[in-house]
């Protein structure tokens, strides 16, 4: 069997090119449902918008970084790892907060202002993170990733599309009204079907390599919900804030991921399939957790 951080996954010019176009339809979905409310909402309580923030970019890579260490992966892996706790939070981590009685609008600012933040923090945290894990540091040379050039690209997948998103529901709040629903679902089911389609077309690598990641992405997505969830109960966050700020650490857009793996790091197999296989399973562990809470309510706000 080649070693993982040898194989490269198959993705041409003109598919990675429409998986950067999808993304950003993904991306303008999701801010047409923002509204001003929910930011004013979410600031009367600034503390744990803060303390959101601060779990996803700065205390979560940090964490991946000391479980690199720990379990000590292939170096391929271990980039992926850090890749992947770098990214900003996923699109359905507002669904889950719902659906598990946390506070929604806390989850959907901290949910915009990580993916605005993204912009810098992610390129900065797979720069930084990477660059202090020996094994991988022959990887990250090979590459040459230029952390500018990562700027511009996360920008204009994650920055553009959510400035256009609240434009267009500010200016035309009638059209925007209308088109939410259909928007949210065809963005999310292209993209879904596009990704299993990068995947059937590197089936054969996913198959003989998954079981190498299957532990690793289990272990990892736990420590992001526990780590928000512990820091968020740290701090004496109410029970509500507490579910929105682990649900925000624990769903993080691997479709992002994915995008940056092929566009920077050429494909490499051990970054791209840890990365496939935690899209795959943070919803499974994000809904079981969602379930989980959902049959307990929380107590009233103001209360742990």
């Amino acid at each position: 069997m080649i070693d993982i951080d040898l194989v490269h996954l198959n993705f041409s010019p003109q598919s990675l090119l429409l998986l950067n176009v999808v993304l950003g339809f993904v991306m303008f979905g999701v801010s047409l449902e923002l509204k001003t409310d929910d930011f004013k909402e979410a600031l009367r309580t600034p503390r744990a918008l803060v303390i959101g923030l601060l779990g996803h970019h700065l205390v979560f890579p940090a964490f991946t970084f000391l479980l690199v260490l720990l379990l000590q992966p292939r170096p391929s892996i271990a980039l992926g790892m850090i890749l992947v706790s770098s990214c900003p939070a996923g699109n359905i981590s507002n669904f889950l907060t719902h659906f598990a009685r946390g506070n929604t609008a806390l989850s959907v600012s901290i949910s915009t202002l990580s993916t605005l933040a993204a912009i810098v923090m992610t390129p900065l945290n797979i720069a930084f993170w990477g660059g202090l894990y020996a094994p991988a540091q022959p990887l990250l040379r090979q590459v040459a990733v230029n952390p500018l050039e990562m700027f511009l690209h996360v920008f204009l997948l994650l920055g553009l599309p959510l400035i256009a998103g609240l434009f267009v529901s500010r200016r035309w709040p009638r059209f925007t009204a209308r088109a939410q629903k259909p928007m949210k679902i065809f963005s999310l089911a292209f993209f879904l079907l596009f990704v299993l389609a990068a995947l059937g077309a590197n089936w054969q690598y996913f198959v003989l390599y998954v079981g190498m990641v299957v532990g690793v992405v289990f272990v990892h997505n736990a420590a992001a919900l526990f780590t928000g969830y512990a820091l968020a109960f740290g701090v004496g966050l109410p029970e509500r804030d507490r579910r929105a700020v682990a649900i925000e650490c624990g769903i993080q857009n691997s479709g992002l991921g994915l995008v940056l793996i092929f566009s920077f790091f050429d494909g490499l197999g051990g970054m791209a399939v840890i990365t496939a296989w935690w899209g795959i399973w943070h919803i499974v562990a994000g809904l079981t957790l969602a379930t989980f809470w959902r049959r307990r309510p929380t107590p009233p706000q103001g209360t742990a």
